[in-house]
């Protein structure tokens, strides 16, 4: 009796779907998935080609089809799908179809680049964990503060302790975790720091472009303006060395504003002339 209770305790692994927005073959997706390994069980589903900065956008015009793909980890090889859509789709396809049972937890990433202050509502990596968060399931994003290149040791090192942690404590409903860690050694990290969005914007231009046919197309460039000096923010913590941890929600609703509209007038105050 005491063996068959004890069979009983046994505990499937938690089940870790990985995806991204830089495509199945990017070096940060393959750092993530093999952080996760011992961590549960991971099964990756992710873009088949690269799509940074479509946000939260869902393919309804045309079929999404998913194959398997030859993913390789250091322990070996492991279940992966690549995905014909975007990274919303992803989970979507993912948790509806070719997962084998709903996932305890969705990491997206790590990202090539940073993922802070504006570029959260850009971000396809962020997205993917957005659906995630609405659909219910604990959902985190991970971003490596560096346009090209450089060694994702230190944010797998991360990604897997605070992957971690949220699966041993949970997320709130609709919320999940947008993480940004600086390009340094992991001990030259300053630590982590909870952080909320910064205010910015891009000033952006299009430059005008002949195709070989002489028929103009256009070509969008801009330049990244940072219009918060808080020390709390997403920017100030990776530009000190801390990797960032903001908690990030869909619910757009400025309700701070609410109040303030509620107070405007809303009927019509024009009326009929009297008849003569």
């Amino acid at each position: 009796m005491k063996g068959r209770e004890a069979s009983n305790e046994i505990q499937e692994k938690p089940l870790i779907l990985v995806s991204n927005d830089d495509g199945i073959e990017a070096p940060g997706l393959l750092s993530l998935a093999a952080a996760m390994d011992d961590v549960g069980e991971v099964v990756v589903v992710a873009p088949v080609t690269e799509q940074s900065a479509v946000g939260h956008s869902i393919t309804l015009r045309e079929p999404v089809r998913a194959r398997t793909w030859p993913f390789r980890i250091p322990s070996g090889v492991i279940r992966a799908y690549a995905v014909s859509g975007t990274p919303v789709d992803c989970i979507k396809l993912g948790i509806d179809k070719l997962l084998p049972r709903s996932p305890s937890l969705v990491v997206s990433g790590i990202n090539q680049g940073p993922n802070t202050a504006v570029n959260i509502i850009y971000s396809g990596t962020i997205s993917a964990a957005t659906e995630a968060a609405i659909l219910g399931i604990p959902a985190i994003s991970f971003s490596f503060c560096r346009w090209t290149g450089g060694d994702f040791e230190a944010s797998a090192r991360v990604a897997r302790s605070i992957s971690l942690r949220v699966l041993e404590r949970g997320l709130p409903s609709g919320i999940l975790l947008n993480v940004n860690i600086p390009d340094l050694p992991f001990e030259k990290l300053r630590g982590y720091t909870i952080t909320r969005q910064a205010k910015s914007k891009w000033e952006e231009s299009f430059s005008e472009r002949k195709d070989p046919f002489d028929r103009p197309y256009y070509w969008l460039s801009g330049t990244f303006v940072n219009q918060d000096s808080g020390e709390n923010t997403d920017l100030y913590a990776v530009d000190n060395g801390y990797v960032s941890i903001t908690p990030v929600q869909h619910d757009l609703t400025a309700h701070q504003y609410i109040d303030d509209l509620q107070s405007w007038t809303w009927e019509d105050e024009t009326s009929e002339p009297e008849k003569l």
